[in-house]
């Protein structure tokens, strides 16, 4: 936090510009938008930026021009910009699928930043927040999307909630929402980027190539702590694919928690082993299936144990292949610990000795009041939004709420169903718009979505070199929100700053 008092911050909050009146909800009722507008200021890297933020929603329409959705975000402009084709605007949310997009709003985009503990618990109230001096809004304007279901977003007219609610459903309202929002602002000619967290790579991949094909090409597309292809992360019988992309992610726990024998000094060489490790032995021995001899079982079980921590009778319980939420509980056992599922650094009560897998995340438990509680007084008494409009951090408790989880371009010729892959969609894109760039930022100890899943993905999609190289990946030794990390929040700041500066700098047509 030091380096945080080494600027002075100055923020201001005038009265509100406009603001519309909520109503209440029926099944046909198109309800008027929602827009409160504020003005305030922040000093970044030593320079005021002024700026307006519009919090509220659009009502979102369809082909055929009828409002199928109040579909709700916060919008943020720096004002003073006269030529806003020169002013790039970052489309960002966070993922689920059912969350809004108060984690990345409070935890390092936007001008507020919620105070934590990290990585130990926070206590109760009264939290704090500060300006966040990270905050990209010195580089990029910023929207931030609440898909339907989440923030004050609900479908209206003839439209249902559960209309939007799968992959490509969600895919499509929120590419409509951004080319909405494009038109009525005014910003056609503003370079464009994505930035989407967790399941927000699913929606990255399906949105950039749907705008392409709308004509709204972007300059580039952010993943933070993603998955694009659930193969990665969905441990279904007989592919073993998950158990390999998780183990350096195991690896990078076990060094963070003291459990490696002659523990090496360097985490980046001991990560690089165990990827080497995770793709080449442990992957040969896993496909071998049952025809793994005994003695080579007891080998690779060692060779795990040397990465891991966990003991090679365990492992050899295990038949060589464990789950994150088995590793989660099994790993400080003897402590009475869990570690955390979301970020592995974090540690929790363990209930239940006897346990198998872990039964919650200490990440989510340690953080999340705060967040809510900060965000919330954040959204209603700073940025003026009317009480009368429920704002849902997540969808996930609303009636009905179910996934459909198809999508027709990761479908097999028979339609036979498979796990969701929109880095399908962003092959296509990259192949088609050679210049956009992709930006894939990872923690080291995100048990949510290990990098070496995303990493497996990208190598795996059939990119010409010259496209492929397009691509670059940054890492933190942190987890799954890097960014609450204050130190990576410095290095995430500075590493999309210079995306963004590198991805607008495109070449310029003759």
């Amino acid at each position: 936090m030091k380096l945080l008092c080494l600027f002075l911050l100055l923020s201001f909050n005038t009265v509100v510009i406009a603001q519309s009146k909520p109503v209440g909800f029926d099944s046909t009722a198109i309800p008027p938008a929602v827009k409160s507008v504020t003005k305030h200021s922040i000093t970044i890297n030593g320079k005021q930026v002024n700026y307006i933020a519009t919090a509220g929603a659009l009502i979102l329409k369809n082909e055929k021009n009828e409002g199928i959705a109040l579909f709700g975000y916060i919008a943020y402009t720096k004002e003073g910009e006269n030529d806003m084709g020169k002013r790039p605007i970052t489309f960002a949310y966070n993922g689920g699928p059912g969350s809004s997009s108060y984690w990345l709003n409070m935890g390092i985009l936007g001008p507020k930043r919620v105070v934590v503990n990290d990585p130990e618990n926070t206590p109760p109230p009264p939290y704090k927040s500060e300006d966040n001096i990270n905050s990209i809004l010195d580089v990029s304007d910023l929207v931030m999307i609440d898909p339907v279901g989440t923030g004050i977003s609900q479908a209206v007219g003839k439209a249902k909630n559960k209309d939007f609610w799968g992959v490509d459903q969600d895919i499509k309202s929120v590419s409509q929402f951004i080319y909405q929002f494009t038109t009525e602002n005014n910003r056609w000619n503003s370079p464009k980027f994505l930035l989407g967290e967790s399941y927000g790579g699913i929606r990255c991949g399906g949105v950039v190539n749907y705008l392409h094909g709308k004509g709204l090409a972007m300059n580039g597309v952010i993943l933070v702590s993603v998955l694009m292809d659930y193969r990665t992360v969905v441990f279904q019988t007989g592919d073993d694919l998950p158990y390999i992309g998780y183990m350096p992610t195991y690896a990078a726990t076990a060094w963070y928690h003291n459990k490696i024998s002659n523990k090496p000094a360097s985490l980046e060489s001991f990560l690089k082993n165990a990827r080497e490790f995770a793709m080449g032995e442990y992957a040969s021995a896993l496909m071998k299936g049952s025809v793994l001899t005994s003695t080579e079982k007891e080998t690779m079980a060692n060779k795990i144990a040397s990465f891991t921590g966990l003991s090679a009778a365990y492992i050899l319980n295990a038949n060589l292949r464990f789950t994150p939420a088995q590793f989660r509980q099994e790993l400080l056992r003897n402590e009475h610990i869990v570690a955390g599922r979301l970020d592995s650094r974090y540690k929790g009560v363990a209930q239940n000795l006897l346990a198998e897998n872990a039964g919650y995340d200490p990440q989510a438990t340690a953080i999340s009041p705060a967040y809510t509680s900060i965000f919330l007084d954040y959204y209603y008494n700073t940025l003026k939004v009317d009480k009368n409009y429920y704002y849902n951090t997540s969808a996930g408790g609303a009636e009905g709420f179910e996934w459909d989880w198809k999508h027709a371009k990761s479908s097999n010729f028979r339609a036979m169903p498979s796990p969701p892959h929109t880095g399908i969609d962003l092959a296509e894109t990259m192949s088609r718009n050679p210049d956009m760039k992709v930006l894939v930022m990872h923690g080291y100890y995100d048990l949510a979505t290990p990098f070496l899943g995303i990493e497996y993905t990208i190598d795996h999609l059939g990119l010409e070199p010259a496209i492929k190289n397009n691509v670059s990946y940054k890492y933190y030794p942190a987890g799954h929100m890097m960014y609450i990390d204050p130190a990576s929040a410095v290095t995430f700041k500075k590493d999309i700053a210079a995306f963004i500066e590198i991805a607008t700098k495109v070449k310029q047509v003759k």
